[in-house]
């Protein structure tokens, strides 16, 4: 067998393991016939366990053979041709940065699906949950395997999709399902953005192809074939749609609404791999940064911006989950700014370190407070608060005020909210009232008094 078929070989069972598991999960449910909890967590297992093989087999292969790039084409999924110039072209590449995360999104899933296996035992939507648990898997794999700007969107589609749906996963009460309309609303303004962003790319350079686009040599060395200004407007489209996956201001107001999921979805998504794959997403286009100091001073300044708000925003927490929430946030910040510097390396390193030791934290964390109790109840007493050494040249005055601002979140959601949703559901109320007005032009009979237009549109929160 020659290294190529072997190298083939390989990707299509990295590739193919969580579609397997899906694929399973899925068309069981579809036809009544779901499988146990027994058989759930062994299909989970073997398929898991598979793609992992695969990928470190690849890792291996590619440390031996001195190979740091490898393309595996599947072919067009949409093909259109004159004069529109446009294809869907489904590539995956296995280079220094990809496998690596794909090895780390295997490890943690696995990790998570033993855990949730026990964690959710007799939960009624258990089978529910590893549906969305197999549909998150092949969405990161997807996304950290993608060779061009196409496939890795439609990652990036999965992983926000079984994201929200997680968040919504207790869905007989009405908070979840808010919070996960939410989080949904927001990874849509990003989604718009990496749209944009790669209908641009095809627009100036015809494809979407990371390797053609980041023109000669394999990543993290690879020079972009962009002119600074094209690269100035596409990494900062990029940019937002990053920020708004990865929780950065002013996007950060979806993370804590995050943890009304269960705690192995927080963990695996917020605290490990989904709040990372905006950084992902920078590290594979970082030949764009190269080319214009103004991208990289721009990512520089949103990361440590997020990071030193997330900083703050931590101390003030009710709750483990939320605390967690924003101290992973503070990471994903100070990640990001390396990735400004050039550090892709030191950045990658960070991830795979964050990543692990912020999932072993929010797992154990239903059990943290219990345990935090049995130690008063030995010392009898409370622990005494810890004051930082910092905080006493803050005057209470000013003590105050940044303890406001931590405690409503920097108060990007309210002003999200009145500036950004509500004119924009006001104009789409108005335009729903003219469509009502015209059809019932049209059908020759009188609008009703309650299809006028009121005074005031609907609440914005009836929508997010």
């Amino acid at each position: 067998m020659s290294i190529e078929t072997l190298f083939t070989l390989l990707g299509a069972c990295t590739i193919l393991a969580p579609i397997m598991l899906l694929a399973l999960m899925g068309l069981t449910m579809l036809a009544a016939w779901p499988l146990s909890e027994r058989a759930t967590a062994r299909w989970t297992q073997a398929t898991v366990f598979l793609g992992l093989l695969s990928a470190l087999a690849i890792l291996a292969l590619m440390l031996v053979t001195g190979e740091r790039n490898v393309q595996f084409d599947v072919g067009d999924f949409v093909a259109l041709p004159n004069p529109e110039h446009f294809h869907f072209h489904l590539r995956f590449m296995f280079d220094r940065l990809s496998v690596p995360f794909a090895i780390l999104s295997y490890v943690l899933v696995g990790t998570i699906g033993a855990f949730a296996n026990h964690y959710l035992h007799r939960e009624s939507g258990f089978r529910r949950f590893f549906l969305l648990y197999a549909m998150f898997l092949l969405g990161m794999i997807v996304a950290s395997l993608a060779g061009t700007i196409e496939t890795l969107f439609f990652g990036w589609e999965l992983v926000g999709l079984s994201s929200a749906l997680l968040v919504a996963y207790f869905q007989e009460r009405p908070a979840p399902v808010l919070n996960g309309q939410r989080v949904w609303s927001v990874y849509r303004v990003a989604d718009a953005a990496f749209l944009i962003a790669a209908v641009v790319l095809h627009h100036l350079h015809g494809e979407g192809d990371f390797t053609g686009m980041m023109g000669t040599g394999s990543w993290p060395a690879g020079e972009c074939a962009l002119t600074p200004n094209d690269a100035l407007i596409v990494g900062l489209l990029l940019l937002v749609a990053a920020a708004g996956k990865s929780a950065l201001i002013p996007f950060s107001g979806w993370l804590p609404r995050a943890m009304e999921g269960p705690t192995p979805s927080s963990a695996v998504f917020y605290g490990a791999l989904s709040v990372h794959l905006g950084a992902f997403l920078l590290l594979r286009v970082s030949p764009l940064l190269d080319m214009s100091i103004w991208l990289s001073a721009a990512v520089v300044v949103l990361g440590l911006a997020s990071a030193i708000f997330a900083a703050m925003a931590a101390r003030v927490q009710t709750d483990v989950k939320s605390a967690l929430a924003f101290a992973s946030l503070t990471q994903v910040g100070l990640i990001t700014a390396e990735i400004g510097l050039g550090f892709r390396y030191l950045a990658l390193v960070h991830i795979i370190g964050h990543a692990c030791m912020r999932t072993l934290q929010l797992l154990r964390a239903p059990t943290l407070l219990q345990d935090y109790r049995n130690l008063e109840n030995a010392i009898g007493a409370h622990l005494p608060p810890a004051r930082p050494t910092w905080d006493r040249w803050i005057s209470d005055r000013w003590r105050l005020r940044l303890y406001r601002f931590s405690l409503e979140r920097g108060y990007f959601d309210s002003l999200m909210d009145q500036y950004i949703l509500r004119p924009f559901v006001r104009v789409f109320h108005w335009f729903d009232v003219i469509e009502h007005k015209w059809t019932d032009l049209l059908a020759g009979t009188q609008s009703r008094e309650s299809d006028r237009m009121p005074t005031a549109p609907p609440p914005a929160e009836d929508f997010v």
